[in-house]
């Protein structure tokens, strides 16, 4: 099976995006991460939902992590207001990461190994593997997973009960 054929349409957003609008897209999608498109909607960088969460929650925090069982619930209940006024740009991450993107004839192993590489949840699927390409669609970590792993032994969905 070739990238093309796992590609699926997938939610995008712009560098402009209020970073509490793409947050919400992913919440209620339960999507792993967004693509970030340019004026001519092709893919620029992805968006994990990592990436997110780490701008939510304090770096001491994050340091930390014993420090937020002494945080008050009410400002678990106000966090997302660290949002306010953020667009995507401000979101992404700063270390200079590759947009994982793949061709329309990539197998699932390319797929995989380039996905494994980036740490990424998704990767573009584009008509030339360059960023200047149009965005076709976009494979998930769950999605290829699925495919990697249908028909394997042992899979509890396809044994009796």
């Amino acid at each position: 099976m070739l990238a093309q054929d796992l590609a699926a349409p997938y939610p995008t957003v712009r560098m402009d995006t209020p970073a509490r609008d793409a947050a919400l897209l992913l919440a209620e999608r339960h999507l792993p991460g967004l693509i970030v498109v340019d004026a001519n909607d092709h893919p620029v960088a992805i968006l994990p939902g990592s990436q997110v969460l780490r701008v939510l929650v304090p770096s001491y925090v994050q340091d930390d992590p014993t420090l937020a069982r002494v945080l008050e619930e009410e400002y678990a209940d106000r966090i997302s207001d660290v949002l306010a006024g953020k667009t995507v740009r401000e979101m992404l991450p700063s270390d200079g990461r590759k947009l994982p993107v793949v061709g329309p004839d990539d197998t699932v192993l390319e797929i995989a190994a380039i996905m494994a590489a980036n740490r990424s949840p998704l990767v573009a699927v584009v008509e030339q593997r360059n960023r200047r390409a149009p965005l076709l669609g976009v494979v998930t970590a769950s999605d290829l997973l699925e495919r990697l792993l249908a028909g394997t032994a042992g899979d509890p969905r396809t044994e009796d009960t």
